[in-house]
């Protein structure tokens, strides 16, 4: 997904201060790629004197950091490597640490504060198997553009290759994960370490940064001195888009009968809701949101299409499919929303607009490539039209309309109420959402609950939708809502969670009872890993091979969620029929002093639809079971 950040990209184990390399480029920019040494701080034109300068532990200086860099929150797990840095934490007046039960839980919950704030989420772990169980959320963070600041200790640097108790290289298994990994084996150079982190991690392209400290630069004193800037040679973001790629953009729009502006979830990493409401609005062009975009344009607008993909809506992947122009906005033409590329928007020329030049072309060559900010350039254009195609802004592209308003009232979202007398999951969650409302923010695991989550619930706002969307990550939703109320403690936080996916992470249930985070917790529990479930049943025949997880109707409950949720200390309900919904959700709504965790029991053949197959061609959609849209071929395009 492209985002409002240029990537940066792997380099080796280095010390800080090398420029980090696109995440897509295999040579290194900056003093390592022409031979040169790769230096370890900044030069001294960038450092302040020493000589009066306090005298810290670099324990001491990662505290003193974080604090200059304005962090408020660390979720972690302490270990030996890293205790030298847990002992002044304890000190910290500006700096809460939440004491999570597992890493990965760290690694989501700082994912999860950081998607719903904006700000940059940190969290810390000691090495070896602390460290790699921050991977997964790391390569989550970087998937979807998530700014992440990932704090590791290392074991002491004489020990490094030995093989010593918990070492692991773990700057080299991030390397293609991250957008810079930094190894750090001088108390003086944690300072300037952390500020590049920082910056590297929220500009451009936001992302992941590694900061792997050995436990003897932890523990050794040095001059604190805060540099007066990054020390980043070869790192420039490019947020303005260059005027002439913006006029030829402005002139295909100009000539467009059917555009659609594709949005990707860059446009919620750079803040510019506002930039392309009013694009849409002045130009009349259908707006569709990717997963990862889910809020970056109200879904109540007339003008929204509803989410592209392979289950996305009727209209949006139809118009896709029938554009003549595609205008591409922080999207990066994954394969969840193209299907078989080839066949993708087959008539349509692309606008292609994204801050990291890597993801223009990668997929889809672009007819006018645009490198920047995504709030840059749909301003620009906007600007440009005004000027220069006046014309083109009164016109209501009627006919295009025409079409598509048929596909929205022919195929709207919807579903068949169930014959077994359990809840149906599109109501439970149609129902969390309005009663709920748009101020709330929605955190989903990966599979069927995700999906029903993404296309129930209204949202209007950005920053509402919280989902691993390219990694697909298992167990993501619990923690990653315990981070998101952490942020934004005023609003009401809902992990809607399958019943697989709840079991991966649930210990953090724990966290959030112990640290007062009442979150909200619906699973969608169909007693098996539903959305594999629903593959097996459409392409294997109905061969259900090692997919039933025994939690829900007619199992032996194992676990029961109920009890486990009272075990944890939080409150505990289960809801098996639809006419009990709207009781258990305001229950959950007034309960504000620990989590609730509602079972809601589903039966396990329901399916997400609309569905395009994996790697099959948009055209082929299906609306539901055996149900294809009939678009009229080329008749459609009469009049348009």
């Amino acid at each position: 997904m492209a985002a409002s950040a240029s990537s940066g990209g792997p380099g080796g184990p280095v010390k800080p201060g090398p420029a980090p390399a696109s995440r897509r480029t295999a040579k290194p920019t900056g003093p390592a790629s022409a031979g040169a040494p790769v230096p370890t701080a900044a030069p001294p034109a960038h450092r302040q004197d020493r000589s009066t300068a306090e005298v810290l532990s670099g324990a001491q200086a990662v505290i003193r950091s974080l604090e200059l860099l304005g962090i408020d929150t660390v979720f972690g797990l302490p270990g030996g490597t890293i205790l030298p840095t847990y002992d002044p934490l304890l000190d910290s007046e500006k700096i809460t640490h939440i004491l999570v039960r597992h890493e990965q839980g760290a690694g989501h919950a700082a994912e999860g504060y950081a998607a719903a704030t904006g700000k940059l989420g940190v969290c810390l772990a000691t090495s070896g198997p602390g460290a790699t169980n921050l991977v997964t959320a790391i390569a989550d963070a970087h998937m979807d553009s998530v700014p992440l600041l990932a704090i590791t200790g290392q074991q002491s640097s004489k020990l490094l290759g030995t093989d010593a108790f918990q070492e692991a290289d773990i700057v080299g298994m991030t390397m293609p994960i991250t957008k810079h990994s930094f190894l750090v084996t001088r108390a003086e150079d944690i300072p300037q370490a952390l500020l590049s982190a920082h910056r590297i991690a929220t500009t451009g392209r936001p992302g992941p940064v590694l900061v792997d400290i050995t436990k003897d630069a932890q523990q050794a004193e040095a001059p604190f001195v805060w540099p007066e800037e990054p020390y980043l040679p070869g790192y420039r973001p490019v947020l303005k888009p260059h005027a002439k790629q913006i006029r030829e953009a402005a002139a295909l729009i100009a000539q467009a009968r059917r555009p659609v502006l594709y949005i990707g979830g860059g446009v919620i990493r750079s803040g510019a809701e506002e930039e392309l409401l009013a694009l849409a609005e002045a130009t009349h062009i259908p707006v569709a949101t990717t997963l990862m975009a889910r809020g970056a344009f109200p879904d109540s607008h007339p003008q929204h299409l509803g989410m592209p993909g392979m289950h996305g809506t009727v209209p949006a992947v139809a118009s896709f499919q029938k554009a003549d122009l595609l205008i591409a906005v922080g999207a990066r033409f994954d394969d969840r929303v193209t299907g078989d590329l080839d066949s993708f928007a087959p008539r349509a020329k692309v606008i292609h607009a994204d801050i990291d030049p890597a993801e223009i072309g990668k997929n889809r060559t672009a007819d006018v490539p645009i490198v920047g900010d995504a709030a840059e350039v749909m301003a620009e254009l906007l600007t440009e039209l005004r000027t220069r195609h006046e014309a083109v802004l009164a016109d209501e592209r009627t006919a295009w309309w025409r079409m598509l308003d048929e596909w929205k009232e022919t195929f709207p979202l919807g579903y068949e109420e169930n014959e077994d007398g359990l809840c149906d999951p599109q109501y439970v969650i149609s129902r969390i959402s309005a009663l709920t409302g748009p101020e709330g923010v929605y955190a989903a695991g990966v599979g069927q609950h995700q999906m029903w989550a993404a296309q129930f619930v209204k949202y209007e706002r950005p920053r509402s939708w919280l989902n691993s969307g390219g990694l697909g990550t298992m167990g993501y939703s619990v923690p990653a809502a315990m981070g998101a109320k952490v942020g934004e403690p005023d609003r009401v936080v809902w992990a809607i969670d399958g019943d697989g996916c709840f079991q991966m992470t649930n210990q953090e249930l724990a966290t959030c009872v112990i640290n007062r985070i009442p979150i909200k917790v619906a699973i969608i529990n169909n007693s098996s890993l539903g959305m594999v479930r629903q593959w097996q049943t459409l392409f294997y025949d109905g061969r259900y091979s090692h997919s039933d997880l025994n939690t829900g109707h007619n199992s032996v409950r194992v676990p029961d969620f109920v009890k486990l949720a009272e075990a944890y200390g939080c409150e505990g309900i289960r809801v098996e029929r639809n006419e009990d919904v709207d009781a258990a959700v305001q229950r959950a709504l007034e309960i504000d002093d620990r989590p609730v965790v509602i079972d809601f029991t589903v039966p396990a053949d329901a399916m997400v639809w609309p569905m395009v197959a994996a790697g099959v061609s948009n055209d082929e959609i299906q609306y539901a079971r055996d149900i294809r849209p009939d678009f009229g071929g080329e008749e459609l395009e009469e009049g348009v």
